[in-house]
């Protein structure tokens, strides 16, 4: 939003205000200034000049020796080569030493040897446009119009000196989309009176209600809809001072007509349309939906294909412009127009937003209606608009609005409480000031109560109408103070304690963290192998994937770490060592969410890396996070590991996952040619098998006896059952066991198997004898040989 300071004056005595002060104290109270210019910055030492004598140049069939009165005091010679100059006309004159727009210097020189004190310039070369002279120049040099004074400065003949300010303005303020909005900040931040003046006219006798009727179809999207007609209308070019104040907001001058609304627009920030009289079929404006397919030609002489989602202002017959975003070409102003129909209307924010888009518009109108504009506003622009028509002489004000209110929301109310406030600013600010602040801004105050006007929807609550008090206070005003007692302390949760502490024991183990998309493709159940009927085939399908290989919600993590493993050993990685602590998505009968647990996921490949490397990682894992008694057993019926080499995992009854190398159908699919390990923990299950009853025993002050034991077991009898008679039989004084021999071969009868341990026996308060361990090891060998049909060799 651009803000030229001298309409800034309109509303508010800016005097003795620098545009650096002003862009500082602006800034200070929450409205982000972007910069500060002067529109004639880049032009220096341009006057008006008078043409006293025109001849050809001796050496030039098409240059001509000009003398003029610049206001220096004396006659300049300047040779110039337009075909439009001659004597007796006024011109703009860049004199030596002078600077043009885009950094050009102008320097008196010889033109075929005739001196020349400067040049004569054109429209161009100021950088002037169409729009801000009211008229197309003819071909050459500007000619000025006879009465201004030679010397005057080419600056003030355009209104050139004028300083600007371009603000940054937020979605949620839409009132200071408008000159107005922002002088009612500027008056505050200064402490200076502001006001707006009713817009007073003349209304002639004639009444809009005899030639025209408004309909509003839709109240919902359209929130207010006012209208006033204007006859006897003369188009024509607006005066010098509309046409600058435009150019200085980056507005084209087009007409009177148009320009009335535009300025509006940039005033009071209320979109506004003009539309002729005559081409609105049954003198009716019907505010409604548009039908499925109907096409409308706007302004800018394209065809827009519309849904029933769009709202349109139409006649008896046909649609003449999309609501909020641009008026239709079947009904534009044009240079016979002689009576006009003022718009000036609240459309619903949202669906502006979406038929702009829709339509690919996006236009001065569409950009603060999606803001969401005050409906109390309409009135007062469209009077304004009035008031200028009758100012500039184009046309007469005919008697009467028509105003359609549609269903608009209640003024909300906010308590007034000085003390919150002062508490939640940390201030000590008087309700006095507090009360002048909300004055100026518009509030209201009644029995302690707040009602914020309607042109500020982002104060919905006691936080907003602080900060109101924050930003005209002076936030530099407020002072430091250290958090209080009440603050809450940040901190991890117990949850994100234990994945840092999973993270680092495993990293510590030289296993490398990933992070993975989360959406999958359904493909990927079919290369891990499960079955048609596998639960976790039942997923979470996303409405709007951006493609097939992510369009579920993963149910397993193995499909996501073998991708990985994947891409590392087809860029050659001789190994991997990867993990993950990463969700999966497991629908609930019934819910609409899923429930969404965390999986640690291990992968590895590798020259080095086997089944028991894994195995060590996990066992490593689990003694440091004190999860006592962990087993392991066989698995053979995943189809994602291999039958003979897979194991789940478990610690006191409860099952914590699975580990073993992938089935090699599986890696074939992945194009992973070697053995490849995975591991799958449940992180819940891992929380809450954890110890946390930890407990210290002292260094042993007796000695340990330690005793070997081999026996023959049946081949398929898993030394973990073996252990596990072991530690039951032997009961306290079986302080280790450790296996280390397991030998099938010659010797060895046909299905069984030789398995070997250490084991040490160890009592607290004494030293162990020969014959208690004795009675111990009897014991251990008589339960291998009835549970598990062992034999001692």
């Amino acid at each position: 939003m651009k803000l030229p300071m001298s309409w800034l004056s309109d509303y508010m005595d800016a005097e003795g205000i620098t545009p650096k002060e002003y862009a500082d104290r602006l800034t200070m109270t929450g409205s982000k200034v972007e910069g500060v210019e002067n529109l004639g910055s880049e032009i220096d030492k341009v006057v008006a000049g008078r043409v006293l004598t025109c001849e050809d140049h001796p050496d030039s069939d098409h240059l001509h020796v000009c003398t003029v009165d610049a206001g220096t005091g004396e006659e300049l010679q300047i040779v110039c080569g337009a075909p439009n100059v001659k004597a007796g006309i006024t011109v703009p004159v860049a004199l030596h030493g002078s600077t043009l727009p885009g950094g050009v210097k102008i320097k008196k020189g010889k033109l075929r040897g005739v001196v020349s004190n400067g040049m004569i310039c054109s429209h161009d070369e100021l950088g002037i446009s169409e729009g801000l002279l009211g008229y197309e120049p003819e071909y050459g040099i500007l000619i000025l119009p006879d009465d201004i004074k030679p010397g005057t400065d080419i600056k003030d003949v355009f209104g050139l000196n004028e300083n600007i300010v371009e603000f940054e303005i937020t979605s949620n303020r839409p009132d200071c989309f408008s000159i107005i909005g922002l002088a009612r900040e500027s008056a505050l931040t200064f402490g200076r009176e502001f006001s707006v003046p009713k817009p007073e006219f003349t209304e002639a006798q004639d009444n809009i209600a005899d030639h025209l009727s408004v309909e509003v179809l839709d109240k919902d999207k359209c929130l207010r809809y006012c209208a006033r007609m204007v006859k006897n209308v003369k188009i024509g070019p607006s005066p010098a001072w509309m046409r600058e104040r435009l150019h200085a907001c980056g507005v084209r001058s087009i007409n009177n007509i148009v320009d009335i609304t535009n300025y509006v627009l940039l005033e009071y920030g209320q979109p506004m349309h003009a539309f002729d009289l005559r081409d609105l079929e049954d003198n009716k404006i019907i505010v409604r939906r548009a039908a499925d397919g109907e096409v409308i030609k706007t302004l800018d002489e394209q065809d827009r294909k519309l849904t029933n989602d769009d709202l349109v202002i139409a006649d008896g017959k046909r649609a003449v412009a999309i609501a909020g975003v641009m008026g239709g070409f079947n009904s534009e102003v044009k240079d016979d127009t002689t009576t006009v129909i003022f718009e000036s209307a609240t459309f619903d924010a949202a669906s502006v937003r979406l038929t702009a888009q829709r339509v690919g518009l996006r236009t001065e109108a569409s950009s603060r209606y999606e803001k969401g504009l005050d409906y109390n506003n309409t009135v007062p622009a469209v009077e304004r608009a009035c008031q200028l028509v009758e100012q500039l002489c184009c046309g007469e004000v005919c008697s009467g609005m028509l105003d359609v209110v549609g269903n608009v929301k209640e003024r909300i109310t906010i308590p007034f409480r000085p003390d919150k406030i002062n508490k939640f600013l940390g201030t000590d600010i008087d309700e006095s000031e507090m009360l002048r602040y909300f004055k100026a801004l518009g509030i209201e105050v009644d029995n302690m109560t707040l009602i914020p006007p309607t042109f500020r929807p982002d104060l919905e609550g006691e936080a907003d109408i602080a900060e109101e008090v924050a930003r005209f206070h002076g936030y530099d005003k407020i002072p430091t103070t250290l958090l209080s007692g009440e603050a809450t302390c940040g901190g991890k949760t117990p949850e994100q304690k234990l994945a840092d502490k999973i993270g680092e024991l495993l990293c510590a183990q030289g296993m490398n963290e990933i992070y993975t998309m989360t959406f999958i493709s359904p493909s990927n159940f079919d290369k891990i192998g499960l079955s048609a009927d596998s639960p976790l085939r039942n997923t979470v399908k996303i409405k709007n994937p951006l493609g097939e290989d992510t369009s579920v919600m993963r149910t397993s993590t193995i499909p996501s770490m073998l991708d990985i493993l994947s891409r590392n050993y087809n860029y050659r990685n001789a190994s991997a060592r990867l993990f993950e602590q990463g969700k999966i998505f497991l629908p609930k009968e019934g819910e609409k969410l899923p429930d969404e647990p965390v999986v640690v996921t291990l992968g590895m490949y590798g020259a080095d890396e086997d089944f028991f490397t894994l195995k060590g990682v996990v066992e490593e894992l689990l003694e440091q996070l004190h999860i006592n008694n962990a087993s392991f057993t066989a698995v053979k019926d995943n189809p994602t590991y291999h039958p003979g080499r897979a194991a789940k995992v478990t610690a006191n009854g409860t099952e914590l996952g699975i580990i073993g190398q992938i089935h090699p159908s599986v890696s074939k699919k992945y194009g992973i040619d070697v053995p490849c390990y995975a591991a799958e923990l449940s992180f819940d299950a891992l929380k809450a098998a954890i110890d946390y009853d930890i407990k210290y025993s002292p260094l042993p002050k007796f000695p340990a006896v330690t005793r070997d034991i081999a026996m023959l077991v049946d081949r398929e009898t898993p030394v973990a059952e073996i252990e596990a008679v072991i530690r039951k039989s032997a009961g306290k004084l079986l302080e280790d066991i450790k296996l280390f021999d397991v030998y099938e071969g010659e010797q060895i009868p046909e299905g069984k198997k030789s398995v070997a341990y250490s084991a040490v026996f160890r009592a607290a308060d004494r030293s162990l004898t020969g014959d208690e361990v004795q009675e111990v090891f009897d014991k251990v060998l008589k339960n291998l040989a009835s549970e598990l049909d062992a034999q001692l060799r």
